[in-house]
């Protein structure tokens, strides 16, 4: 593992280059960059028109009501009332927590229909630049991609850049839950890719659920590659602060309280991920097990303990990531923190042997996605530390290793 100068004359440093780099960003950007929008997304419609509906001369719950309340309201349904309102209110059934999830399916792809055609319409609008015709013809392929009959959406809001969540395997009846969390520039256009896969969510999600599977073949595991939380937009202002990672961090946990069962859950936290996954670690719901953090520029936290989670908190970094080169603090909000893989910080830390760099910790045949399968169907006592000395599976006891009800 590499060592760290935490000399008072380094971080001083630091924190003076951190804010040097500030400054620059600020003369030549500004402090933000707004997008102006004319009316409600069409998300917002579609919950503002469930506000005012009924079913059956019944009116609807609140749509921003706790999980519970809103799962004892479908389970009054009968399956022909169900299936009405996913079609009369599509976005707001696909991204209300509580709902069950083949209703949210369902309702996701009745959105993504919807929203196909708009942007099969927009790639002929006259109105647009040409740029702006060939957007929408990126995101009208990626809509008929999504729509796959395979694919499983959990979430789905089209405004924007985009938010997307798309499950793989059986969630109702999964016994251990992985939930993928990634970092900057992750929106609907770079949810998945061809050329470097395992760098997007869905390629992520994808090794995962293989490499958990081949770790324990009679597990059955669920992994969702969540990427429903606004990221920053490249390594500026955005990226620098935990505005976006505040945000993410309610919406996470949001998702969390709403997994139908009882199983186990293990974050996946990548890149600045891991800051929304630090933001999130005091309120997660107790079923998460496992918070582990790869590539991460820190966690809004001193140490591990700091993070108030009885999770087991792991990091692993490749020895060729360039993030070991950001500073590891936070001055007056710049920053996310202590540097998760040293030793003062408290994780467990793990071997990413493989990885190559920033982007390869999910690349299958890697020692950083053999950990993170591991940890995902809890077989704690198999996982590789990054040192020789087996640290970082010091106190696990026989039944943490067997997963946790």
């Amino acid at each position: 593992m590499t060592s760290f100068d935490t000399s008072p004359q380094l971080n001083v440093w630091r924190a003076v280059l951190a804010l040097a780099v500030v400054f620059v960003m600020l003369a030549t950007t500004g402090w933000t960059a707004l997008r102006n929008q004319r009316g409600p997304t069409a998300l917002e419609a579609s919950v503002a028109a469930w506000e005012h509906g009924r079913i059956d001369g019944r009116r609807l719950p609140d749509a921003q009501a706790a999980p519970a309340r809103l799962a004892r309201f479908f389970a009054s349904l009968t399956e022909r009332q169900r299936t009405a309102l996913a079609r009369r209110y599509p976005l707001a059934v696909g991204n209300m927590n509580g709902a069950p999830v083949e209703l949210r399916y369902t309702a996701n792809r009745a959105a993504l229909r919807t929203a196909r055609t708009v942007e099969r319409r927009r790639m002929h609008d006259k109105r647009l630049s040409l740029s702006g015709q060939r957007e929408a013809g990126r995101r009208m392929h990626r809509y008929e991609s999504l729509l796959d009959p395979d694919r499983r959406i959990l979430a789905f809001d089209p405004a924007g850049p985009g938010r997307i969540a798309e499950v793989f395997g059986n969630l109702n009846r999964a016994e251990r839950v992985s939930v993928v969390v990634p970092g900057v520039d992750t929106e609907l256009l770079t949810f998945q890719r061809t050329d470097r896969k395992y760098s997007a969510p869905v390629g992520m999600a994808e090794s995962l659920y293989a490499a958990e599977r081949e770790a324990s073949p009679g597990t059955r595991t669920a992994v969702i590659a969540w990427a429903d939380y606004t990221s920053p937009s490249g390594l500026g202002m955005e990226a620098a602060t935990a505005t976006r990672a505040e945000r993410g961090a309610v919406r996470l946990n949001a998702l969390l309280r709403a997994l139908p069962g009882r199983a186990p859950v293990s974050l996946f936290c990548h890149s600045y991920g891991s800051v929304v996954c630090g933001v999130a670690a005091d309120t997660l719901p107790g079923r998460v097990t496992d918070i582990a953090v790869a590539g991460s520029p820190g966690m809004r936290a001193e140490n591990a303990s700091r993070l108030d989670t009885s999770a087991h908190v792991w990091a692993m970094r490749d020895a060729d990531d360039w993030i070991q080169d950001v500073p590891y603090l936070e001055v007056g909000g710049l920053g996310h923190g202590s540097d998760p893989v040293s030793a003062a910080f408290g994780a467990r830390v793990l071997s990413a042997r493989g990885a190559e760099g920033h982007a390869g910790y999910f690349v299958p045949g890697t020692e950083s996605l053999r950990n993170f399968a591991e940890i995902g169907v809890g077989a704690y006592r198999t996982v590789a530390c990054a040192d020789d000395n087996d640290t970082c599976r010091a106190g696990l006891s026989a039944a943490a290793t067997a997963g946790r009800a």
